[in-house]
């Protein structure tokens, strides 16, 4: 494996990797390696956002955030159809990151949820019919991290100006990256496979309607920032049933463990080592391989942003409260969703013959 090669591996391939050599000079040297990976990623990472945020505003980042995730993600995975096609659906995508997120800040509760409803479920038909690839985990996130930053006037039309250049970009990596790739499959064949009846379709759907439902109710009940919530049932909510339970098992217990260990480091630490708890919680999520201890260090990144606006009590609340919460309300979700869903197509099938 070449350098270059190395630098591609994802953390769990690093880590085996890493343990398939004897030689503790080996071990040492690749170890190394990944340690060079991390910082690169985490360096370029801050760049990206710094950089954006002077040219579109601080209030964008966000934004920012929601191009370095599709540029990062979309050099190597593909929609699975013509590479022309797929470079059309990227602008597409943007599109509906652009409009989406806007809209149902706009509206009532209901209304909104009709509104999120529709855009996630395009998102998913659009981007995550690989469901190997977890696409769903950079594009929803992308729009629900949108939709709950929200700006407005002179802001929004930055907004949209730095969307369309990282649609411009994302688009360009992607053809660049994907060009010799050949696929028969077509830009209509993502909504032409649509059936109730395939695992895909019904996760898709079941992901669409409980980010959306959720966030719902978080807006009737006056919880603050319902994307919250949004993310963690997104998290839970994933392809394969198998692992949602591994998901269901770490989610709360991994977020009150990290958010302790915020609390802990916040009094322990010197004052002026507080602001880098974020850092922290980024380095730390480079480094583990499992969803438990990513779920950890991902309460220090959430708890950095979400302290200065809530304060420390508070934040640590939200945080627990609705990873918690998205959890439960994921699995009670399931247990309705696809018994119901089983029972439509059967009718419908009694009702066609």
């Amino acid at each position: 494996m070449t350098f270059y090669q190395e630098l591609q591996l994802n953390q769990a391939g690093s880590k085996a990797y890493i343990s398939s050599f004897e030689s503790p000079k080996d071990k040492w040297k690749h170890t190394g390696i990944y340690l060079f990976k991390i910082f690169l990623n985490i360096a370029f990472c801050t760049v990206f956002i710094a950089l954006f945020s002077i040219l579109f505003g601080a209030e964008n980042s966000s934004a920012g955030l929601a191009v370095l995730l599709s540029i990062m993600v979309f050099r190597s995975a593909d929609f699975g159809i013509r590479v022309s096609h797929g470079t059309w659906n990227v602008l597409i995508v943007f599109g509906i990151l652009a409009v989406g997120p806007k809209l149902s800040n706009i509206l009532p509760a209901g209304w909104a949820f009709g509104t999120n409803a529709i855009f996630i479920m395009l998102l998913m038909l659009l981007g995550c019919h690989n469901v190997i690839m977890f696409n769903h985990s950079t594009l929803v996130l992308a729009y629900l991290l949108l939709q709950g930053y929200d700006v407005s006037g002179e802001a929004y039309n930055k907004r949209l100006l730095g969307l369309f250049v990282g649609a411009v970009i994302t688009a360009a990596v992607f053809y660049r990256n994907h060009r010799k790739k050949t696929y028969k499959r077509t830009f209509k064949s993502l909504f032409q496979e649509f059936d109730l009846s395939s695992a895909r379709t019904r996760w898709q759907l079941r992901l669409t309607l409980t980010i959306s439902s959720v966030m719902l109710i978080a807006s009737l009940l006056g919880i603050p920032k319902p994307m919250w919530i949004g993310i963690a049932a997104m998290s839970v909510c994933v392809p394969f049933r198998s692992d949602l339970a591994d998901r269901m098992r770490y989610r709360a217990p991994g977020n009150i463990a990290g958010s302790l260990l915020f609390l802990a480091a916040y009094f322990l630490l010197p004052e002026g080592a507080i602001s880098y708890l974020g850092i922290v919680g980024g380095i730390g999520t480079g480094f583990s391989a499992s969803y438990g201890w990513q779920t950890i260090f991902n309460a220090f990144s959430s708890l950095a942003v979400a302290m200065p606006v809530f304060g420390l009590s508070w934040a640590i609340f939200l945080r627990i409260f609705n990873n918690l919460f998205g959890a439960v309300y994921v699995w009670l979700f399931d247990r309705i969703f696809e018994p119901s869903l089983s029972a439509l197509i059967h009718l419908r099938e009694c009702l066609s013959r």
